[in-house]
């Protein structure tokens, strides 16, 4: 037989050889987290019709299964509490191992370039402790991330127009070289919820700068809304900015990773759909419960980022500011959501803020408190409640405020108040030690019918609770 012939001989045979041995997709590999003391489904393909045994090391239970037609398998394994390292082998025939496989809390993460903002920064743009960060990762601290971004050989960008059965990434260990290009809101929500519950914790990052809402959206959610979908059915490649078009962030960094179970998520993501607030208002719920049922679970924690205060082309525009109060709503409209508010740590200038520890510090709250039973921590934005007006003056009461706020090291400031004609006029504020309300006047309005506070695209912040978060932006008006 001919050198030739032997050549072709062996291309046939490739597709086959090349399943020979199990495949498994690359959210399942070494170094990973498993969510503990649930059921977590593994799966890959194998040689089509062919049995698959999954042999976890942390107990003898042998799982089976047969490959469909296809090579495709699945099987659903128990875990226990948080452990490890622990193996799992796979085989139909030939084996194949993962190593270093801790069991603990998982937490999904996306949004856009304030979530995907490294720990060692953008350019000209750096996050706060970075340097802390970085020195202090060590590989004995069990906090594992995932990342849709990059892996070994380096950054990459992947979106599809049809949903894929595979995502791009790497697990990644607790070290200074892995850590410092990792996502930074990501990695100190880990860090935070390591420490307080002392068991492993794995992030699965999957975030793109200036992508949309309608991005990270199915296409059967994301259809009702009337959107442009032509992009999913031609021949051509998708038009930049690709991150902003329906469903192709979906399709790569989502939908492939549905299958991997999870805690929770927490999303950092609005920036770019600030100009259309009543269209993300609908549209955030409905990604949501769709997310919710692709992972089957109802209700999976949704923890999310008010918008930071920030010029965004005028500092004294509203746009922000109407956006950041439709965010603050959601909480009502989303089940088991929960928002954190910025108002303290934006940047006039630049639009991704250094303090990225706080806000990480502060989705951890949430989950520690909701998701953990932490007792006694302050995790709660302070909303406005309601307002009284006495002698020309305006009486603030506020929800979750632990019946106090106050301003810290400085004087309360960000005040607007106007009469009848709705014009609004910069306002003193106090708050009355005996009452605990926040008082607001203003001479010259002498019959004050409404108040803002921080109500602009960038707005400093100086009302806080007992615990130190800033009070939400408010407006008593309608208009």
């Amino acid at each position: 037989m001919g050198k030739k012939k032997l050549l072709l001989i062996y291309l046939a045979l490739l597709p086959i050889i090349s399943y020979a041995k199990i495949v498994l997709p690359n959210i399942l590999n070494d170094n990973m987290v498993l969510q503990q003391q649930t059921s977590v489904k593994l799966w890959g393909k194998a040689n089509p019709n062919k049995k698959v045994k999954v042999l976890p090391s942390w107990n003898e239970i042998e799982y089976s299964t047969i490959a469909d037609a296809d090579g495709k398998w699945m099987v659903t394994v128990s875990t226990p509490k948080a452990g490890g390292p622990y193996e799992i082998r796979f085989t139909d025939g030939e084996e194949l191992t993962l190593k270093n496989v801790l069991i603990g809390e998982v937490w999904f993460c996306s949004g856009q370039s304030n979530m995907e903002m490294p720990v060692r920064g953008f350019e000209f743009e750096f996050v706060e402790g970075a340097n802390d960060m970085i020195a202090t990762a060590n590989e004995s601290t069990p906090i594992r991330m995932f990342s849709s971004d990059f892996n070994e050989k380096g950054w990459f960008r992947q979106y599809s127009k049809v949903p894929l059965d595979n995502c791009k990434g790497e697990w990644f260990t607790n070290t200074s070289k892995n850590v410092a290009p990792m996502s930074a809101v990501s990695y100190c929500f880990a860090r935070y919820l390591q420490r307080a519950l002392n068991v492993p914790v794995g992030i699965v990052v999957s975030s793109w700068g200036g992508s949309t809402v309608e991005a990270w959206m199915s296409e059967e959610t994301v259809r009702p809304f009337g959107v442009d979908l032509s992009h999913l059915n031609d021949d051509k490649e998708v038009a930049k900015p690709v991150q902003q078009k329906p469903c192709v962030l979906f399709n790569a960094k989502v939908a492939p990773l549905t299958n991997f179970m999870i805690k929770g998520m927490i999303w950092y993501q609005g920036e770019s759909n600030r100009h259309n607030i009543e269209q993300y208002a609908r549209m955030l719920p409905v990604m949501v419960d769709d997310y919710r049922k692709r992972w089957s679970l109802e209700r999976l924690p949704f923890y999310y980022v008010e918008i930071a205060p920030h010029a965004y082309g005028d500092a004294n525009g509203t746009s922000a500011a109407y956006f950041r109060e439709m965010q603050q709503q959601l909480m009502q409209v989303i089940p088991n959501s929960g928002m954190v508010s910025t108002m303290d740590i934006g940047s006039r200038d630049f639009i991704h803020p250094p303090k990225k520890e706080e806000v990480g510090k502060r989705l951890a709250y949430w989950a520690l408190a909701k998701e953990y039973g932490v007792d006694n921590l302050g995790y709660k934005t302070p909303v406005y409640k309601s307002m009284e007006v006495k002698e020309g003056k305006v009486y603030i009461a506020f929800d979750n405020a632990q019946g106090k706020v106050h301003p810290i090291n400085r004087p309360l400031s960000s005040f607007e108040i106007a009469g009848k004609d709705r014009k609004f006029y910069p306002a003193e504020a106090i708050v009355d030690l005996a009452t605990k309300q926040l008082q607001v006047w203003n001479k010259e309005v002498s019959e004050p019918v409404a108040v803002r506070y921080a109500f602009h695209n960038y707005a400093e912040a100086s009302l806080f609770d007992y615990y130190g978060l800033p009070v939400a932006p408010f407006r008593t008006d309608k208009w």
